[in-house]
């Protein structure tokens, strides 16, 4: 039985730029995010997809391609892909708004700020307000809200949109507003908060909690997290996100023992 050999990148390039079969694309959209390519090619080509979101209607393994070109644009970190992604936060698709907040917020452009900010502004009963008969909100709030954090530009504008948001009845809403008021002021009463929802009943609330302590990276978290009732794969996950903000060695030690 023949063994297929594994894509290489020069190959991936190859598929994405075609457009007779998708799933190739959307393989290939994958693979050049995941890899981190730096091919010139690359980010052109991902672009190029994102106009399969202008058809009426979209094409369901078109739309396919565009989200995974959408994550793999924030990976790659191109400047060039901000303004292209800052567009689609008008999308009429939730998936493709929130996709969008997640690339902006990997891309860490302050000039996105005010287009991630204004999808939220409208406070928790609107852009944190139920859809009719779906269990989404009118916004991808958790997206969006951790974009801002993890952008880290704090102004009086920005901290005054979230802030609502950490009393919102939905805990990885609340974990997310008070993991981006943690990023943007320093304050560890947030950090507190977070420690709080780890103690929640329902496991899911327990590990996004324990991922948004990571992802602050305030070391005031270390002891928290190792003693969470959590897989110890997530932990480790958690502590090495400290550790990339930090050299203590208490959160060093924390990750020995997990492994």
């Amino acid at each position: 039985m023949a063994v297929t050999a594994p894509l290489n990148e020069i190959q991936v390039i190859a598929n994405l730029g075609q457009s007779a079969d998708p799933s190739a694309q959307y393989y290939a959209a994958w693979w050049l995010g995941k890899m981190r390519s730096r091919h010139p090619e690359a980010v052109p080509l991902l672009l190029k997809t994102l106009k399969a979101l202008e058809q009426t209607p979209v094409e369901p393994d078109r739309r396919g391609v565009a989200l995974n070109a959408i994550r793999a644009l924030g990976r790659l970190g191109n400047p060039a892909a901000r303004n292209p992604l800052c567009e689609l936060l008008n999308s009429t698709d939730y998936t493709v708004r929130e996709e969008a907040a997640r690339s902006l917020g990997r891309l860490r452009d302050p000039a996105a700020v005010p287009g991630i900010r204004r999808l939220i502004e409208s406070g928790t009963t609107v852009a944190g307000g139920e859809q009719a008969g779906s269990p989404l909100l009118q916004e991808p709030c958790e997206a969006l809200i951790e974009a801002l954090g993890d952008i880290g530009l704090c102004s009086a504008e920005t901290l005054a949109a979230i802030r609502p948001f950490a009393d919102h009845p939905r805990p990885l809403i609340r974990a997310a507003a008070c993991r981006a008021l943690l990023q943007l002021t320093g304050d560890s009463s947030w950090g507190v908060q977070l420690i709080e929802l780890l103690k929640h009943p329902e496991a899911l609330v327990r590990r996004g909690a324990l991922l948004d302590l990571g992802a602050t990276g305030w070391t005031g978290a270390g002891s928290a997290i190792s003693a969470a009732a959590v897989e110890p794969s997530l932990k480790l996950v958690a502590l090495r996100s400290l550790a990339e903000h930090s050299e203590d060695p208490q959160v060093l030690r924390a990750m020995d023992a997990l492994i």
